[in-house]
């Protein structure tokens, strides 16, 4: 699998306590430069911040996790609904996976930003998920 990196820098909120060897190691062979944001800052990284934000309030403040299995079926019912049923309004109240098939159609405009998916069946293995 490769993974790819379109910004001058990555940048993170988590103290090298939370980095892995292979992280850096990758960013230096791809010489993409390593920046935490500073402490107390969290605007510096606003996107996954508010994911993170969306994440907490939404599952793991609202839901008691029987087992590790448990856990995985309700992030992914959670991850479904994130991305495929409900309006963001940075999107223009659209889903993350209507916003996708608008920019697949102008996809001239901004060559290589959609991530791929390798996994073909991935959004039917969800959808049989059940609470």
């Amino acid at each position: 699998m490769a993974i790819t990196c379109r910004q001058p820098l990555f940048p993170t909120c988590y103290g090298t306590e939370f980095t892995s060897r292979a992280i850096l190691r990758w960013a230096d062979q791809n010489e993409v430069p390593w920046h935490y944001i500073d402490p107390g800052k969290p605007q510096q990284n606003a996107f996954i911040e508010s994911f993170n934000g969306s994440l907490r309030d939404e599952l793991l403040n609202e839901e008691l996790f029987d087992s590790l299995d448990d856990a995985r079926r309700k992030l992914a019912l959670w991850r479904y609904d994130y991305n495929a049923i409900r309006p963001h309004s940075s999107l223009g109240n659209q889903t993350p996976l209507e916003a996708r098939r608008t920019l697949e159609q102008f996809e001239g405009s901004a060559p290589g930003a959609l991530a791929q998916n390798d996994r073909p069946n991935y959004q039917s293995q969800i959808r049989r998920l059940s609470l």
